[in-house]
């Protein structure tokens, strides 16, 4: 492979410390590169150095000649002057960037429900991160170096911008540079990853998966030192082998190596003993969304608008469920249902009497009250000890030693909240939600700021967390980590994924491409091929097949229901008979499951 871009010898130092020493690496023709590292270890420093936007202090870097680099950084540099036509392909004639399929198809999967005309200034926070990304992969460059290119993207934009990349240019062309905390990204993108730690800079080959593969078998090697991070690594590893979807039939996961690692590491969650706990904490009655349904009436110029309708949803103990749907679709207004902080304007929400519900929100509004305070004052004022876990894994952990967990050293206990860096506030006001001991517990975009390690360490706490755990993130990876089932607003209605996130991406597609009067989807995208028309009787015959399944899933869901509630009168200390109904739930699960995917085949084929 040609080579494209060298570094040798870099040396950065800032004030306070040396960020770099010595560092000399390449990128060549066809490489895909994942950066990761702990935040503050120089990562978008690297990025920078190599795309040419920071000298170094010594070396120097050597770029082969005509090699053209494109750069997202994380800050917003868009032209607030400027439309988002204007912004994303200049004063370049229409004719000339209609008629280019790359850049019609980047318009199509990342601005499509854009106004064209609009001005950049009016656009929201995640609106202006697609239109600089539109901006950057509408041009032509040998190297593309993104810096967290998902801050603010959804889901379904992640998922189209890693399709792009895999498919932007031939596998011995190009060349990939990306710093991301996105794991699922990294894993679907990179075939190589970059570690930034210690000054220094340590490649290992493959994505994500890999990556951690790797990293488990060095920090064996370095035994005592790195013991914290390799038991972290290596119950990562045991779920990226076990349940991580589309990741285990990975060749360049080494299988047999990573059984061996993983032969030791139990189950990441005991969700027998979790939801024991979880029932005796909150009874059998958490949240009961019935027919539940939320209208905003009509202010000023706006319409009324309905948000969320015939909502059925009965929260179980123990219940650990990530929600889905693009920004507007009511996620936020179903999770103030449930906290109780909004109510229904039609049907009911039931609050079980014991249930105490906080949530994570996107602000920092936790920390508001103790901005100016050092954080060893706002934990001082906190309980001695706190329980995680449950039967012989339970352990007394104090505010302090939680605070380690996350990452805090001894010296930042006397900085003052206000002083803290943006992913050390979110960490400490994450601690404050679960240092108050709610059982339900709502994590709204929990992700932001953080980098990888952290959120294993995170992951690793809500392990042992027992309560109903609800999920909104953009983060692939961390939802389908944390919960055990996903649900989505689609057309103002809850709908349950059995597939999951494909799943969710796949009914995403098909509202998209058959857009409905209400308005219920968000942009548009090229349709899929329309299936073979089907013929009278077997429409017929379909129809009476989805009745048919809907009844049946309907009855499963009920008895599914009363056997999780009837969960709370047995003996919680019978582990052996709670197992039992346990596996008759999950195989009930199972089969709504399986009926779920053949309503989805059918509905699909009737459109």
């Amino acid at each position: 492979m040609a080579h494209l871009l060298g570094a040798e010898g870099l040396h950065l130092e800032f004030p306070t410390r040396i960020v770099f020493d010595s560092v000399t690496l390449g990128i060549e023709e066809g490489d895909r590169i994942g950066i990761v590292g702990r935040n503050g270890d120089g990562k978008s420093s690297l990025l920078a150095m190599l795309a040419g936007r920071l000298d170094p202090d010594a070396g120097r870097v050597t770029v082969r000649g005509g090699t053209t680099i494109g750069v997202l950084d994380q800050a917003d540099v868009l032209d607030d002057a400027l439309t988002v036509g204007a912004a994303i392909v200049g004063d370049t004639p229409e004719h000339e960037w209609a008629g280019d399929p790359k850049v019609r198809d980047v318009i199509d999967g990342l601005v499509s429900d854009l106004d064209w005309n609009a001005s950049v200034a009016d656009l929201s926070g995640g609106q202006r991160r697609r239109v600089a990304l539109a901006k950057l992969l509408a041009g032509d460059w040998d190297i593309i170096a993104l810096d967290e290119p998902t801050n603010h993207l959804d889901v379904e934009a992640i998922g189209w911008l890693a399709e792009h990349l895999k498919r932007r240019w031939p596998a011995s062309q190009g060349a990939l540079m990306v710093v991301t905390h996105d794991r699922w990204f990294l894993d679907e993108v990179c075939t190589e990853t970059w570690e930034v730690h210690d000054r220094i800079v340590e490649p290992f080959e493959g994505g994500y998966a890999a990556y951690i593969l790797q990293r488990v078998e060095r920090d064996r090697m370095a035994a005592a030192s790195e013991a914290k991070r390799q038991n972290l690594a290596r119950k990562e590893l045991a779920w990226l082998r076990r349940g991580a979807p589309a990741r285990t039939s990975k060749p360049k996961f080494r299988i047999d190596a990573a059984n061996e690692l993983i032969s030791d590491v139990p189950e990441i969650r005991d969700r027998i003993a979790l939801q024991s706990l979880a029932v005796s904490r909150l009874g059998k009655d958490v949240v009961d969304l019935i027919d539940a349904g939320v209208t905003f009436p009509a202010s000023g110029s706006a319409p009324e608008r309905e948000v969320l309708r015939d909502v059925e949803w009965r929260i179980a103990p123990g219940e650990r469920t990530g929600i889905l749907g693009v920004n507007g679709a009511g996620k936020s207004t179903l999770l103030s249902l449930v906290a109780g902080s909004l109510a229904p304007t039609s049907g009911r929400v039931k609050h079980g009497k014991t249930v105490q519900v906080r949530t994570l929100t996107q602000r920092l509004d936790e920390l508001q009250d103790v901005w100016d305070e050092p954080v060893r004052v706002v934990i001082g004022r906190l309980r001695t000890t706190y329980t995680f876990g449950t039967g012989s894994k339970a352990a007394e952990l104090t505010p302090g030693q939680l605070l380690e967990r996350l990452g805090f050293s001894s010296a930042q206990l006397s900085t003052p909240v206000k002083d803290l860096s943006g992913g050390q506030q979110r960490r400490l006001q994450l601690l404050l939600v679960l240092l108050d001991q709610p059982n339900v517990m709502i994590l709204d975009e929990p992700t932001n700021d953080m980098d990888t390690d952290m959120l294993a360490a995170i992951e690793d706490l809500l392990d042992s967390w027992p309560g109903t755990l609800l999920v909104v993130s953009h983060d692939r990876y961390f939802l389908e980590r944390v919960t055990d089932q996903q649900y989505a607003i689609l057309d103002r209605r809850l709908r349950h994924l059995p597939g999951g996130v494909d799943e969710y991406l796949r009914l995403r597609a098909l509202e998209q491409s058959h857009p409905k009067e209400t308005g219920a989807g968000s942009g548009s995208v090229s349709a899929p091929t329309a299936e073979p028309a089907l013929s009278g009787a077997d429409r017929r015959a379909a129809e009476k097949e989805v009745t048919a399944l809907e009844r049946r899933m309907q009855k499963l869901a009920a008895q599914i229901d009363t056997a999780k509630h009837a969960l709370a009168d047995h003996d919680q200390s019978d582990y052996a008979g709670l197992g039992e109904k346990m596996k008759e739930i999950s195989a009930q699960e199972a089969e709504v499951e399986e009926l779920e995917l053949r309503w989805f085949e059918l509905t699909e084929q009737l459109g």
